[in-house]
């Protein structure tokens, strides 16, 4: 009953705005993610929503291609010297931030420098070596990487790192790092000021919607779109709505639509429904210290039994690919020799080898979501059909996450966005090496070890030349199909629902808010 009244006032204001007059000057951009901080430098929790407003009020010195290789943004030129670990950017002319100031190598050091100072930024955290307790108690960072920064002229700035190991890392660690000018890093939260397609004009924190304006003097051209605001709408029906009014021009990837929804909105002759490939990996993660899913047989047979060609065809609507490493098929690194298809027969033939004896096993899932709810149920089925038993707990977002992490799981199920791109991200998660308080490391909640993938997986880091790691990332992801700590699902596709009011609507794979500077806006 509480959650009927609640829908009913959230359909009634939607339903009152839709009435109110609205400013066709506008374009409005919906996020499904709330979040507090503009200034993404100085938090200390990471937030989706900062991050993908971050791409459009700021350039970072490095972004990714189409084969998610690191390259220049607002550095035209990058280049590493014969030591492995000194690393040069050289800038591009004619740069401007949104005071009128003109970007220089300066600015870019003074970004990086300030950044490291910081005691509580997790990006901060990216820059040197895993943390560890002090005393049992207080944590601290372990050793930095970057030696050295230097900026001999305008044009160039120099980063020595401290191995020949750090320098992908420091490019990858790049990419998330805002350039600001010089001495601003105390005012970025409240003026934000980058040298981004758009700038800002005011935040209403309480209601999370951002006001901005064109950056006319952007140094790829001024964007088509002269005022763009940002609205947070969490509820599917809510946001539904609004385009449907009129009231939301544009919403890139709504984390809470089902793919009925994406279908149903079709059928507005005022709307586009864009479909493209996506990068970012629905999977399930398994505890691999968790009875009964610490056995290997177990969770091979969980991967047997699941049709994910029929779920991505049906339930999904083909609105994904399915997945077959954590890595996208565009990654320069990708390999899938071993894959699992639907053989409901080999899943059985494998519970029995395993012994299991029909224990429950928990399935924790993030709660509010309709498109997870849907096919967690289908999961749930389709284990049941071979004789595994599942139930399927929801449990909101921030205890999720922090069960996860303590290890208060047997089964979960969530996606990985962004980070997936880089096979570096195949150490964070499986690297089975321990903290000093015997917890493990970076994103390893799998609890995962082998000795093997360890000893493949840190020379793969290591070493310098492209071909040869991407011949160790092979096998590292042929370790972790075999052992399954973690079976991907399927690459949900980049899903727009857009006003035809838009025009040139180009995401790429990873999801980002770039595309948005080159839309076309047709004032009526």
């Amino acid at each position: 009953m509480k959650g009927t009244k609640i829908l009913l006032i959230l359909l009634i204001a939607s339903v009152f705005l839709s009435c109110r007059p609205r400013d066709t000057g506008i374009v409005t951009i919906a996020l499904t993610d709330r979040f507090s901080n503009l200034d993404t430098l100085t938090a200390s929790v990471s937030e989706i929503g900062a991050d993908r407003v971050r791409t459009l009020i700021y350039n970072s010195l490095v972004k990714k291609n189409e084969r998610f290789e690191y390259v220049g943004d607002l550095a035209k030129e990058i280049s590493v010297a014969d030591d492995n670990v000194t690393v040069t950017f050289i800038l591009h002319d004619g740069v401007k931030f949104h005071n009128g100031k003109t970007f220089t190598s300066t600015d870019a050091r003074y970004t990086i420098e300030a950044l490291l100072k910081l005691p509580t930024s997790y990006k901060a955290n990216s820059f040197f070596d895993e943390a560890s307790k002090a005393g049992g108690q207080a944590e601290i960072r372990g050793k930095p990487h970057i030696v050295s920064i230097e900026n001999p002229d305008a044009r160039t700035l120099i980063i020595k790192v401290a191995r020949p190991s750090l320098v992908n890392q420091l490019l990858s660690n790049l990419v998330a790092i805002p350039i600001i000018p010089e001495g601003t890093i105390e005012k970025q939260n409240e003026t934000p000021i980058g040298t981004g397609p758009f700038k800002f004009v005011s935040f209403d924190r309480a209601n999370n919607i951002l006001d901005l304006e064109s950056h006319e003097d952007y140094w790829e051209g001024a964007p088509k779109i002269k005022r763009l605001r940002v609205r947070t709408i969490t509820d599917a029906n809510a946001l539904q709505a609004e385009l449907q009014s009129g009231r939301v021009d544009l919403a890139p990837n709504p984390t809470n639509f089902s793919a009925d929804t994406f279908n149903s909105l079709k059928n507005n002759p005022n709307l586009q429904v864009i479909q493209s490939k996506g990068s970012n990996v629905r999977y399930i993660g398994f505890n691999v210290t968790a009875s009964p899913v610490n056995d290997v047989k177990l969770r091979q047979a969980i991967a047997y039994a699941i049709d994910r060609e029929k779920i991505v065809n049906e339930l999904l609507s083909g609105q994904a690919e399915v997945a077959h490493s954590i890595l996208p098929e565009e990654c320069w690194a990708y390999d899938a020799q071993i894959k699992y298809s639907y053989e409901p027969n080999k899943a059985k033939q494998l519970l029995q080898e395993a012994g299991y004896k029909g224990e429950v096993i928990k399935l924790k899932i993030a709660a509010g979501s309709t498109a997870v709810s849907q096919y967690a149920q289908v999961i749930q089925q389709s284990l049941k059909e071979v004789g595994i038993r599942v139930e399927i707990e929801p449990l909101d977002n921030s205890t999720l996450i922090e069960q996860l992490k303590l290890g208060q799981f047997q089964m979960n199920t969530s996606i990985w966005a962004g980070g997936n791109q880089d096979p570096i991200f195949l150490r964070d998660l499986f690297l089975s090496t321990e903290a000093p308080d015997k917890k493990p490391n970076g994103r390893n909640r799998s609890r995962y070890s082998n000795p093997e993938f360890d000893k493949v997986i840190l020379e793969a880091v290591e070493t310098t030349d492209k071909e040869k790691a991407k011949a160790l990332y092979a096998k590292a992801q042929q370790i972790v199909a075999q052992d399954l700590p973690l079976f991907p699902l399927w690459y949900p596709a980049n899903m727009i629902v857009a006003s035809k009011r838009l025009s040139n609507i180009k995401i790429n794979a990873s999801g980002d808010w770039n595309f948005v500077k080159d839309i076309n806006f047709t004032n009526p």
